[in-house]
């Protein structure tokens, strides 16, 4: 005798979307196992003071520590995969959000020095004779007369070949100058 057939439901290559599983992109885990662990290396970048201000776990902290005292290459890779293994744990947001603006106000003060050291150079250059009044109409609270006479007083260092205390003062003057104008225009 035989057994009467069991019915199963006829197999569907094509599943459900309610039955798919959705794994996720093994080059996306990737890309984000590298930006953890490039995070992992600029955090151990920072200095002491820096890496204390951070809001972080003290088992990272202290694992950030010990990698600034790592040197041998194998030792130092294995660290910073540990590193990423404990980034990967947490929300890592507000860190790469601080990092960033830190970098990005390093950036911005680089650019605002070498701006303010192009106008000094400028100014200081006997060929330029509308320097100073471009600098007027770009920062009109200049204090003019204190600005000449600093540049008078640099043109006659460099002339008689001098250490440049003018010249700094004069660079000082500017960037205070500069940062008078961004602090009232932010206000």
């Amino acid at each position: 005798m035989m057994r009467p057939p069991i019915e199963e439901p006829p197999v569907n290559p094509f599943f459900d979307e309610e039955e798919r599983v959705i794994r996720p992109n093994k080059s996306q885990l990737k890309r984000d196992a590298v930006s953890l662990l490039n995070l992992g290396k600029k955090l151990v970048a920072l200095d002491t003071p820096k890496l204390n201000k951070l809001q972080m776990p003290n088992e990272l902290r202290q694992c950030l520590m010990e990698g600034k005292n790592i040197h041998q290459n194998g030792a130092r890779k294995r660290h910073f995969k540990f590193i990423g293994k404990i980034l990967r744990e947490m929300d890592t947001d507000l860190l790469e959000k601080t990092i960033n603006d830190m970098e990005f106000g390093t950036a911005k003060a680089n650019a605002q020095f070498r701006m303010i050291e192009r106008w000094r150079d400028r100014l200081l250059n006997v060929e330029d004779v509308h320097a100073l009044d471009a600098w007027l109409e770009q920062y009109p609270q200049t204090d003019i007369s204190h600005i000449r006479q600093l540049m008078r007083n640099a043109q006659k260092e460099l002339k008689q070949q001098k250490p440049p205390k003018s010249m700094r003062i004069l660079f000082q003057a500017l960037r205070d100058t500069v940062q008078q104008a961004r602090a009232s225009n932010n206000l």
